[in-house]
Parts: structure tokens; sequence; C-alpha cells
């Protein structure tokens, strides 16, 4: 049986990560130091008898017994409150995780795959975005902490593979909503749809001409377990080219919510992307992969979520 470690598996990504490969039949060994992740994720997998999960912050060393087929990498506060709140944690993981998540790799002849992202692109001069673009990143600017700690993950992930032969792959996730996001994790979509269910006023940062795509968590799950399969080791964008203004987006939010709430704007955050869009062509190519679920299907699941966490539903 094969099994793999997923780092940050009580996480939003990382807990939809378990349970995936729980489902194909895997042993799913999580680490979480709860940070931000939250053990409710993932408390519905505890009687699961291929899952064990350890409460671990792997910026410290890590050991695991037996076997490994693969790690991945997901450990890292990944909102902006997160990374603002939390900058020297969010740069120990990105640098003395990953090295520590690699060296583990190494001894255990394990595949490792590195939840990178999209920040990676910094504010970008190119649009869309691929993969052989480097970024416009500011490196001292209050985000720099999470588009360094992700861009020295990926040079050291590439240094492992081509000084010691690790056999690693690394995804660079675009913008993914769904179930399990925290209610206040500073992400347009929770932020938005929270603040709908409570009647308030959505706030939209400058004049909301800024643009995200928006990608559902199971088509991303799909995207990396294929990717994690295949025979590649540069960097592969993965997200939904489907781009939207910010503002347009709050008035999806508020339609499908049939909420009463009026938008108000606030200063734009420094270093805030202008534009954010992914291009998918290699992953087309390489995964035969691309989003299925509709931004409505995927945001109708999402909202049900919400609700039901605050006692909306039924």
């Amino acid at each position: 049986m094969k099994r793999v470690l997923i780092t940050g598996g009580a996480g939003f990504i990382g807990s939809h990560l378990c349970e995936r490969f729980l489902a194909e039949g895997f042993e799913v060994l999580g680490y979480d130091n709860l940070l931000t992740g939250d053990e409710r994720n993932i408390v519905h997998l505890f009687k699961h008898e291929r899952f064990t999960f350890y409460k671990q912050d792997v910026t410290n060393f890590i050991h695991v017994e037996g076997p490994l087929f693969a790690i991945l990498h997901f450990a890292s506060p990944a909102s902006p409150i997160d990374y603002l709140e939390l900058p020297i944690q969010t740069l120990k993981v990105g640098s003395l995780g990953t090295h520590n998540t690699l060296g583990l790799a190494k001894a255990k002849g394990a595949r490792l795959l590195l939840a990178s992202t999209s920040e990676v692109y910094g504010d970008p001069l190119v649009h869309p975005q691929a993969e052989d673009y480097w970024g416009n990143v500011n490196p001292i600017g209050p985000r720099g902490v999470y588009d360094e700690a992700k861009r020295f993950a990926e040079a050291m992930v590439m240094a492992y593979h081509k000084n010691h032969n690790v056999d690693t792959r690394i995804v660079r996730i675009f913008n993914t909503f769904g179930p399990r996001m925290r209610r206040r994790d500073g992400r347009v979509v929770p932020a938005f749809i929270d603040q709908t269910l409570h009647g308030e006023d959505l706030t939209v940062f400058g004049d909301g001409s800024q643009t995200r795509s928006f990608c559902y968590v199971d088509d991303l799950v799909e995207g990396i377990f294929r990717l994690l399969q295949a025979d590649y080791h540069l960097p592969v964008n993965l997200g939904n080219p489907l781009e939207m203004s910010v503002l347009d987006f709050a008035k999806k939010i508020i339609a499908l919510t049939s909420s009463k709430s009026k938008i108000v704007y606030r200063p734009l955050p420094v270093d805030d992307p202008k534009v954010r869009q992914p291009d998918i062509s290699l992953a087309k190519k390489l995964l035969g992969w691309e989003p299925k679920v509709s931004l409505e299907e995927g945001l109708r699941r999402t909202i049900a979520y919400f609700q039901d966490l605050l006692g909306q539903k039924g």
C-alpha cells in the first residue's frame, strides 16, 4: 500500500487532499501544527484505518517510520491576513519546512510535490501568466514574506532535484475556493460570503477593477493528483482561466445569496496584484486537465457550507 505524507493536512486544500488520497486507496499521514489549520476539517477522517494525524511543525526536524511514496508539502499560511500577522512563520515554513520535507524525501526515496502559488508572479507585467514568466515581486513589501517564501521554496526544490536526484513536482496554485475556507481569512471568496450572510456591506478594495480567477477546490485537487503521477519536474499552473473583476465578483455573490448588502470601497492594499489569470496550456497538454466545476456551482456549494456553519440552512 502506498503511503503519502501531506503537510498542512488540516488546512483548506490539505484536508481535501487527504480525502482524495484515501479515496484512491493510499495510506495518508497528515501533518499540521494547527497554526492556521483546523482539526475540524479532518475530524471525520480520524476513524479511517488508513489515516493518521500528527500535530507537527515541519520547520522542526521530521521523521517518519517506514516507507513513503510521496510528500505533498502544503504547510504554510496562505491568506493575506495570516501571512501579514505571521511573517516569520511564513518565511520559516517556506524555507526550513521545505528543506526538512526535501530531506525526508531524499532519505525515503519519495516523490515530493511542492504547493507553490500564483503569488510568485507578484503584480504581473505579463497577462495571462505562463510558467516561463519570472514575475514582478517586491521582496521587501508586506506581501514579500509569502511571495519570496514560495519563490525560495521553488528554488530549493529544483536544487534538490538537480543535485540530489529527488523526484519533485511544483504546482503553482491560482485563487482556489470551496468548503473549509475560514470565514475571515482575508481572501475575497470567504470574505464576501461571510459579509453577505451577516447582512454586512461587501468591502471592495480600490475601485474593484483588479481581476481574479477562481478555481473550485475539487478541480484543483484533481489537477494535483494528476501532476503527482506525471513525469514532469518544472512548475505547472493550476487554476481557472475565467477572469473577472473583483467588483463583478462582489455583485455575483450578492445575487447568489439574494442579499441586500451594498458595496463599500476601501483603499487598495500595498502591492495588491492588478490582474491574475493563469495560462493553463501546459496543464491541458501535460495532464489533460482543465476546470470542470462552473463558478456558479462552486459558489453555491461554498455558500451552502458557510450557511451550515452559521446555522442558516434548512
